[in-house]
């Protein structure tokens, strides 16, 4: 019975052998030092496991009924070593972990720069790093080159042994921009930029992929990282100049289209104010950008004139994208000051155009409402913004 046991279990190590445990053999230091810390911390847990496992074992054979040789004593309650040995080394433990987990956190953060190379090799002011900027898409990885004005969709590349800066966003939902053998994984969210700093120092092709569920395309949703010599890297970049399709923003609304399993392909050319756009979440030409929004905001808001911007803002995609909803959207195109639009309205030759002044802005409120003595206005009228003209026909 325990040799066909034995048996069995060897098909399983067969198939455990072409794994590839990419995790606790990486090919960039980054990830290296984080391998290095799961390995140590790993060890550190088992210095208490494993005796605890050892001895639950022993007990129970050494005090099995059948023993009549071991020392029975009941009436036993306590043993101040063994109380010294059961609390002060699970609580070293705690502490050795408590401190690397600390200076783990703090030195593979992934917002920080490196300052290595690989060990031994600090990165020094000829190490220029290699700027990438990661869009995570339905159901697909696009990567833009600011320095070098390409693109590419879901491959991507990098020298060997230079720093790599990626700023990382998603056109949709949240995905997790991962490359094991690279560095730990980072979440890519619509609207928000996150960082990564990483450095791949063996030449090769390793896989990446995105560590959330995203939908039906997710499970095809990997491309392809090439670690690159100098010299391969800039034949790859020329090999992206000579692609005959340009990334515009007409051309982005249409590769962000959901499709699966996408092609690699790569752009000779790049709007240089695509990425941003992306980020605020308004390619689409006619939209209100969200760092506008937010600039607004900071300085008080426009209050109910302001409330059509918010409909760009919705991140409707597909299914609603270029739709009006009731009347003519309004667009703000600059805000001014009380001053000014007492000037203005002076100047105005229309005898019917009446100006509302804005009594006091002072402080300000989160959605431009007056503050408090600045009088009463009409029942009827809505709410002006901040330093908007009101014209009454």
């Amino acid at each position: 019975m325990q040799r066909s046991g034995a048996l069995l279990l060897f098909p399983l190590a067969v198939l455990l052998s072409g794994c590839d445990f990419v995790v606790l053999a990486p090919a960039g230091d980054v990830a290296a030092q984080q391998r290095d810390l799961l390995v140590v911390s790993t060890m550190l847990m088992l210095l208490i496991i494993v005796p605890v496992m050892a001895l639950t074992v022993f007990f129970a054979w050494r005090y099995r009924q059948s023993n009549a040789k071991a020392a029975y004593t009941p009436d036993w309650d306590h043993s101040t070593k063994l109380e010294l040995v059961i609390w002060a080394a699970p609580l070293l433990i705690v502490i050795c972990l408590g401190a690397l987990t600390w200076l783990g956190t703090h030195l593979l953060d992934p917002y920080r720069r490196i300052d290595r190379i690989e060990p031994g090799q600090l990165v020094t002011q000829n190490h220029k790093p290699l700027r990438v900027e990661v869009v995570a898409l339905d159901w697909k990885w696009l990567f833009i080159y600011p320095d070098y004005g390409i693109a590419s969709v879901n491959e991507l590349a990098a020298p060997v042994n230079q720093p790599i800066d990626f700023r990382i966003t998603s056109s949709t939902v949240m995905n997790s921009f991962y490359i094991p053998a690279l560095a730990g994984q980072i979440y890519a969210m619509p609207g928000m930029e996150t960082k990564l700093h990483a450095v791949i120092n063996r030449p090769g092709t390793y896989t990446g992929f995105s560590a959330n569920y995203s939908g039906a395309g997710f499970s095809g949703m990997r491309f392809a990282f090439h670690g690159l010599s100098d010299q391969a890297f800039a034949e790859w970049v020329a090999q992206s100049r000579s692609a005959r399709d340009t990334l515009s923003r007409d051309n982005y609304l249409e590769l962000e289209r959901p499709s699966e399993n996408e092609p690699v392909r790569h752009y000779a050319s790049v709007d240089p104010d695509l990425y941003g756009a992306i980020l605020n979440l308004c390619v689409e030409r006619g939209k209100m950008c969200m760092n506008e929004m937010m600039s607004i905001d900071a300085r008080g808001g426009l209050g109910l004139a302001g409330v059509r911007n918010t409909l760009p803002l919705q991140y409707d995609k597909l299914a609603r994208r270029g739709a009006v909803f009731g009347n003519d959207p309004s667009y703000v195109a600059s805000i001014c000051t009380a001053e000014e639009a007492a000037a203005a309205s002076r100047a105005a030759s229309d005898a019917d155009v009446k100006y509302w002044p804005v009594r006091d802005l002072s402080p300000l409120r989160g959605a431009g409402l007056l503050g408090p003595g600045t009088g009463s206005r009409r029942a009827d009228a809505e709410t002006p913004s901040l330093g908007l003209l009101r014209f009454e026909l």
